[in-house]
């Protein structure tokens, strides 16, 4: 309130000085007009008290910044198009004009305006940063980056346009450009929240995990509470191996019944590290009832797994089957064949699970399990 009442003093003044005619009282009255925030009221009593035609720049201005204050967009517009016509160098006013522009919904009108201003000074920040939201307004986006870049390199510490370029970066995996362009802003702005949930982003996907956990609980402890803070955290524990501290977190999502897939997955690798596969097993199955994604087979395999290192290997077959329902995974035959081989000494299941593995065509990565499966299959074979 004191920046808008400081911007109308600084316009004002000018109109007091040329307005002879008019007493201290109505002078007293106009200021009250603005300090009560009454500015379509102000509008009327310059006009009244201006009668046409009003050619001085300063009293145009006036009227103009008053109406537009007001919300009438229209009639402003029609002041400051007055004083363009007067003086076509007139940034201020231009920027105005364009800023009505896009108020009213004419982002045509408005780039055209913005425009002029590069013509006359191209190193303007604030026309690039209204450039770039045209743009991503019009899905132009290839535009918006290169107005983005350009706003960034004038000021590169404001916190908007570091936040929405580096934003671009990320969707493009350049997270290491992205962390280029947000720590000159935060380091200007350390409590920037917005900056920070970016270089959480950033930290995360470059893997340092060390870092995003003191980011994420800087804003934890500053009241943030959104579940994309607390995935981040809980994930990040979890790549570090505090699981303890990676299931916490997560029950924060569980108890106010907003947790996710990944929050039941990564509560469940949790507890499987250390070595609780009773609720190893209910979080991959809660994991499997929150499924949105095309994981369950992983998470059947999972359960499976969990059965198998419990030395249950009945149940960890059906629940390698159950997961082949959903998906290939060529480890789950290999898996299969080995507990018919070691565990039940089922000679055919075996090398049918086995020749299963080798045919699903498992990778370059796992040629030393095809090797052992190949060589199994001759041994069982023998017998």
């Amino acid at each position: 309130m004191k920046l808008t009442l400081l911007n109308f003093i600084v316009i004002l003044f000018p109109v007091l000085l040329f307005a002879q005619s008019e007493t201290k009282t109505n002078n007293e009255l106009l200021l009250e007009y603005y300090q009560n925030q009454k500015f379509g009221e102000a509008a009327d009593y310059l006009i009244k008290n201006n009668p046409e035609p009003v050619t001085n720049i300063k009293t145009l201005a006036a009227i103009a910044y008053s109406s537009q204050m007001a919300g009438k967009l229209a009639m402003a517009e029609t002041y400051y198009e007055r004083i363009y016509a007067i003086d076509t160098t007139n940034t201020s006013v231009i920027f105005s004009l364009g800023n009505i522009n896009i108020k009213r919904g004419n982002n045509s009108k408005a780039f055209e305006y913005y425009k002029k201003i590069l013509a006359i000074d191209s190193n303007n920040f604030n026309v690039y940063k209204q450039l770039a939201s045209i743009s991503r307004n019009k899905g132009e986006f290839l535009d918006q980056l290169s107005f983005l870049i350009k706003a960034n390199n004038i000021n590169p510490i404001e916190a908007d346009v570091a936040y929405d370029l580096g934003a671009i970066y990320m969707g493009f995996d350049k997270y290491k450009l992205a962390d280029s362009i947000i720590n000159p802003a935060l380091a200007a702005d350390t409590g920037n929240f917005l900056l920070l949930e970016g270089k959480i982003q950033v930290d995360y996907h470059l893997s340092r995990y060390k870092e995003t956990v003191v980011e994420c609980n800087k804003l934890v402890d500053a009241g943030e509470q959104s579940t994309h803070i607390i995935n981040y955290l809980g994930e990040s524990y979890f790549k570090l191996k505090q699981y303890k501290d990676c299931i916490n977190t997560f029950k924060n999502l569980e108890s106010s019944n907003t947790a996710s897939e990944t929050a039941f997955y990564y509560m469940a690798m949790s507890y499987k590290a250390l070595t609780d596969m009773k609720l190893a097993i209910a979080y991959l199955e809660k994991a499997i009832k929150a499924a949105m994604s095309g994981n369950v087979k992983s998470y059947y395999g999972e359960i499976a797994d969990s059965f198998d290192k419990m030395k249950q290997p009945k149940k960890a077959i059906a629940f390698y089957k159950k997961s082949l329902l959903y998906g290939e995974l060529p480890l789950t035959y290999y898996e299969i064949a080995n507990l018919y081989d070691i565990e039940f000494h089922n000679k055919i299941l075996a090398i049918s699970n086995f020749k299963k593995f080798i045919k699903s065509n498992p990778g370059d990565d796992k040629k030393a399990f095809v090797d052992y499966a190949k060589q199994r299959i001759k041994e069982l074979s023998r017998h």
